[in-house]
Parts: C-alpha cells; structure tokens; sequence
C-alpha cells in the first residue's frame, strides 16, 4: 500500500498543489477536495485501462457537442460530449 499512497502524493503535488500559493487550512482543503473530486470521477488512470475510478453508467455518444469541465480556475480539465 506504500507504493500507491506514494503515487497519490506525487499525483496531487504535481498536478495541483504546486500550482497555488496555500492561503490557509480552508485554502488547503478546498484544493484537496476539489482535486479528489477530478480524481475519482473524471482523471483516467493507466494502470485500469484508462478509466476513472468510478465510471458514469451514462452510454457515451459518438455526436453532440463537446463540452470542458473545469476546475481550479482551468488547472484540472474534463472533456465530454453533450446528450444529443
């Protein structure tokens, strides 16, 4: 389990915490949860083919228009396609 809390840290430093100035606790946890929140639901992850952790049961459509979900002012982005 070392090895994943490891690559959890780096993850988040990278991606997110060396990006902000931290302005306090509240700051801190903001940031924290709005990148776990990326993190479960919207980041693919390599080592499960390429899926987030916990998959929509929406059917993903092949027309309509593409859509970019933000976080974090832009830092953490989500591509995805509107119903059509």
């Amino acid at each position: 389990m070392n090895a994943f809390a490891e690559r959890f840290v780096l993850s988040i430093k990278s991606e997110c915490l060396d990006h902000f100035i931290v302005f306090g606790e509240s700051h801190l946890r903001y940031l924290i949860d709005e990148y776990l929140a990326h993190y479960n639901h919207e980041r693919p992850h390599q080592g499960i083919g390429n899926v987030p952790l916990e998959v929509s049961t929406e059917c993903p459509q092949d027309d309509g228009t593409v859509i970019c979900d933000e976080r974090l002012g832009g830092l953490l982005r989500h591509y995805s396609r509107l119903a059509a």
